[in-house]
């Protein structure tokens, strides 16, 4: 089903979605592994948030192409709305102040109060 999903955006050859729908998921498993385990933050942050604004940019392309399309980001039968886009959008925006502030702790640049 989820090869499905990815072949609905019509962006992949067949090759390209079995390819995407056998590796994505155990990649977003390790990023998230990284993520909680705080190991190597900046990396598995700006991984996450790579993640996000690909999956924001194709869900914005469907939705002003007018594809309706079921995308399964927040569940099996959601269909592709403007509020799954403006979701999408806050979890990348989220992401990437987190990225900013892994590495800004990184840099180890002083707070100013």
């Amino acid at each position: 089903m989820f090869a499905v999903a990815i072949d609905s955006f019509q962006i992949l050859p067949l090759w390209g979605v079995e390819f995407v729908a056998r590796t994505l998921p155990w990649f977003e498993l390790a990023v998230g592994a990284l993520l909680i385990s705080g190991r190597w933050l900046h990396i598995s942050a700006t991984a996450s948030s790579l993640l996000l604004l690909v999956f924001f940019g194709l869900l914005l392309r469907a939705q002003l192409k007018g594809m309706q399309i079921q995308c399964g980001c927040f569940g099996p039968d959601e269909p592709l709305s403007w509020k799954t886009v403006m979701r999408d959008g806050a979890l990348l925006s989220s992401s990437l102040l987190i990225t900013a502030l892994t590495f800004r702790a990184r840099l180890k640049i002083p707070q100013t109060h």
